[in-house]
């Protein structure tokens, strides 16, 4: 068992948590929201008075926030309470110089850290199914690596620190612009006269394959599973995938990457954003490129 102590307890935070608890560990938690903290005591979360409190004695810390500067002002709040050689592992989707800048806090206070972004979703999270992409020292990912798998599926050493958060980018970068592209198929097929069956039928087992087309699939019918049948209830926001395609688009300016496809993407999720439909799935984008606007 170890003490770890948890801050963020969103709607992916929460679980994730609780999942610790289920691993066996002893986490005692702290969000600034009242319902949070009650809804993870209900998954047997120990609920601290502060951050601060939290994170007294515990052998590792995870963040789960917004941006990168909330990570860096909880991280400047908790590291000179935290226990000489903690780990540190922040799980919040971030710009990569802010990750950069949390590692160096932690190394300044003689502890070990790891950016973990996840993937997976509010379900993952849930089903502790979660992939983890995490940057950081060989040292701190053998360490880290036990309580990341017990909120996760999938652990992958993506190498230093940062890397954990660009992998993470790349990732939702070819997430947004594949699901653009299976739902601009789908619209043509609708003015072609071509069933949603017959697509994806045609699509899910030929070179237009793709997760975005398979697990997500943005119109209802062909997949039981996809938000699209649930009136596009969120598994991940639209307002979710903006933040991360304007993180990459961020990166790419920053590092001379040309990633027009990814730019265009995410002029396309900030117009779905600015129609009101943020809380809607991402893959709700099918609206937009119908040209209706929602009821």
């Amino acid at each position: 068992m170890t003490t770890i102590a948890f801050i963020g307890l969103g709607n992916m935070g929460g679980p994730m948590a609780g999942n610790l608890v289920k691993a066996g560990h002893e986490v005692r938690a702290f969000d600034l929201s009242q319902a949070s903290r009650d809804a993870a005591a209900e998954l047997g979360v120990g609920i601290a008075g502060t951050a601060v409190d939290a994170v007294r004695n515990a052998a590792v810390v995870v963040t789960m926030l917004p941006a990168g500067k909330h990570v860096l002002s909880v991280w400047g709040d908790i590291l000179p309470y935290a226990r000489p050689g903690a780990l540190i592992i922040d799980s919040s989707t971030i710009d990569v110089e802010s990750a950069r800048k949390a590692h160096a806090l932690a190394g300044e206070r003689g502890c070990l850290s790891l950016d973990a972004p996840v993937s997976g979703g509010v379900g993952g999270a849930k089903g502790a199914t979660l992939t983890f992409m995490v940057g950081g020292s060989d040292k701190a990912f053998e360490q880290g690596d036990p309580v990341l798998s017990a909120m996760g599926r999938r652990v992958v050493h993506c190498g230093p620190a940062g890397n954990g958060q660009a992998a993470k980018i790349c990732n939702n970068m070819i997430l947004g612009v594949s699901m653009i592209g299976v739902s601009e198929a789908f619209v043509l097929a609708e003015k072609l006269g071509l069933s949603h069956q017959a697509l994806f039928d045609v699509a899910s087992t030929s070179s237009g394959q793709c997760w975005s087309l398979t697990t997500y699939c943005p119109v209802p019918g062909p997949v039981a599973t996809s938000p699209a049948n649930n009136d596009y209830r969120a598994g991940f926001a639209s307002a979710l995938m903006l933040k991360d395609l304007k993180l990459s688009q961020e990166a790419a300016q920053a590092a001379g990457a040309s990633t027009p496809m990814g730019a265009v993407a995410a002029q396309l999720y900030g117009l779905h954003n600015a129609w009101g439909e943020g809380e809607a799935d991402f893959s709700a984008i099918i609206k937009l490129l119908r040209g209706r606007a929602p009821a």
